[in-house]
């Protein structure tokens, strides 16, 4: 079932949207060569404290996880495309990193997620955290009332496919509201003009997830969580909470920083 917010919700949704995405730049500012992945989760725990919020992440088990998930913060490493559990990892030079973050503030939940490059960039990584980025806008455009869940994906999976990247299948954005996983599921392809019509109201965490190599595969890591490419390539994610409205997509986890996706 797919609630629809009311335009006072929304506005809540905001005020959590924006501690999302203090944590997100703050993250990316701590993130040096030498820091290590767990030292990032706390400077997420810490703006979650600061803003007076809580982890909808920490302690989140859904029925693929063996265990629950142990921190704030989602760290993606390289050919992790996504789920990747911080631990005592070092950033080396030139690694690529995604993460993904929540915040529930006011009962109402954010959720987003940035790729970025460590030390010296190589240009095939720039490039496709760059085109994650521009399948994210390509989705959040085509998130107008009157449009179609269809619609979204299919502007995504253009952006991506055109490329040359892979997508994993079965993983893509979804609802959020009062919970961090609502309904509809939000496929990163699809048909255009097919699935649920866009209503005022919605509100959708948009998250394009690229594989460098153009294949699809990827396969769960040994802690049941990170999901890794088949081919050793390396991924990208990039997500926004945003709500559809009549005039147009509102998104809630904007940040200020430009370097943020």
């Amino acid at each position: 079932m797919v609630e629809l917010k009311t335009d006072t919700s929304i506005d809540a949704m905001h005020e959590a949207g924006q501690v999302v995405g203090r944590a997100l730049t703050a993250v990316r500012e701590a993130a040096d060569v030498g820091v290590s992945l767990l030292e990032l989760d706390e400077v997420a725990r810490g703006v979650l404290r600061e803003a007076g919020a809580s982890s909808p992440f920490l302690g989140y088990r859904p029925s693929f996880a063996p265990t629950p998930f142990p921190a704030v913060i989602c760290a993606s490493v390289n050919e992790a495309i996504v789920h990747g559990i911080p631990d005592g990892y070092r950033l080396r030079d030139g690694d690529l990193v995604s993460v993904d973050f929540g915040a529930e503030l006011g009962g109402w939940v954010g959720d987003s997620a940035i790729s970025f490059i460590v030390g010296a960039p190589r240009a095939a990584d720039v490039r496709l955290v760059e085109t994650a980025e521009r399948a994210l806008a390509a989705g959040i455009a085509a998130a107008v009332v009157g449009n179609r869940i269809g619609d979204i994906a299919h502007a995504i999976g253009s952006v991506c496919r055109s490329a040359g990247y892979g997508i994993p299948d079965g993983f893509g954005g979804h609802g959020v509201g009062r919970r961090m996983h609502e309904d509809p599921p939000v496929p990163n392809e699809g048909r255009p003009r097919r699935g649920l019509p866009l209503r005022h109201g919605m509100v959708l965490a948009i998250e394009p997830m690229l594989i460098g190599g153009g294949t699809d595969g990827f396969h769960a890591a040994a802690d049941g969580w990170t999901l890794r490419t088949d081919d050793g390539s390396r991924a990208a994610h990039a997500e926004h909470t945003v709500a559809i409205t009549e005039a147009g997509p509102r998104i809630l986890t904007a940040r200020a920083q430009a370097h943020a996706a």
